[in-house]
């Protein structure tokens, strides 16, 4: 891995504009469990429910008191941080090297670290609204009640700004991402397995130099890719940190 870390290092000193794709690979360092992996979230059942059927608008409509249950349980992680792979991407933005972040986490750590253009495709835990009255609330709301979390102002429902499946990513984000992969003359997709749409097909907007794609199994890009490191993106970024 050594000599790919080396042409990876090469590939960022010679970028101008830099973005990077992510997934779960990402924040599984920072003690958060992937999903599609052999041991990952989608590989249980929960009362003989999906993890999918669960987290999804339907159910979250249908079923609110069930979902908050796996949603505090499963899919919120207060305690985590910033790994190496946050942290060096931070220094990469002050660089103004890296002029976006692409993810398809929810859990909010790109932000902690200090990044300012991040485009969360999916949502984020930390973002919460009154599906009544829309006011906002953050993730300590969530996490300080019990059963079906209600609005302060007017009793109703408060919803992650979360995409559950069935709903449609923000407009706004996905233009905003589209925009800034299309722009790139390096992308840098790691930890993600391609598997989820329309997120997986964003990449087809970069028509730069270098598609760098990190990531302990195969993906839909390698063959696409100018640099492909087969390994976890953590310990990749730690090893270009410490060098």
């Amino acid at each position: 891995m050594a000599d790919n870390v080396e042409k990876l290092k090469e590939i960022i000193r010679k970028s101008r504009r830099i973005v990077f794709f992510g997934g779960a690979g990402v924040s599984t360092a920072s003690g958060i469990p992937d999903f599609r992996s052999d041991d990952g979230l989608y590989s249980e059942e929960f009362g003989g429910r999906s993890p999918e059927e669960i987290l999804s608008a339907a159910f979250f409509m249908l079923h609110t008191a069930e979902f908050y249950e796996f949603y505090r349980r499963r899919m919120i992680y207060p305690d985590a941080r910033p790994n190496a792979v946050h942290r060096y991407l931070y220094k990469l933005e002050k660089q103004d090297k890296l002029r976006g972040i692409v993810t398809q986490n929810i859990d909010g750590l790109h932000k902690e670290a200090g990044n300012k253009r991040v485009y969360e495709l999916h949502g984020s835990i930390r973002e919460n609204y009154c599906v009544d009255c829309e006011a906002e609330y953050p993730l300590e709301k969530i996490l300080h009640s019990e059963g079906v979390p209600r609005c302060d102002k007017c009793g109703g429902i408060i919803k992650p700004w979360v995409v559950l499946y069935g709903e449609i990513p923000d407009k706004y984000t996905m233009i905003g991402a589209c925009r800034e992969i299309s722009g790139a003359d390096t992308m840098i997709v790691a930890g993600t397995s391609l598997a989820v749409e329309p997120a997986a097909s964003l990449i087809n907007e970069f028509n730069g130099i270098n598609l760098v794609v990190i990531n302990k199994t195969p993906t839909s890009a390698d063959e696409r890719a100018t640099l492909l490191i087969r390994a976890d993106v953590e310990e990749v970024f730690r090893k270009i940190a410490e060098e």
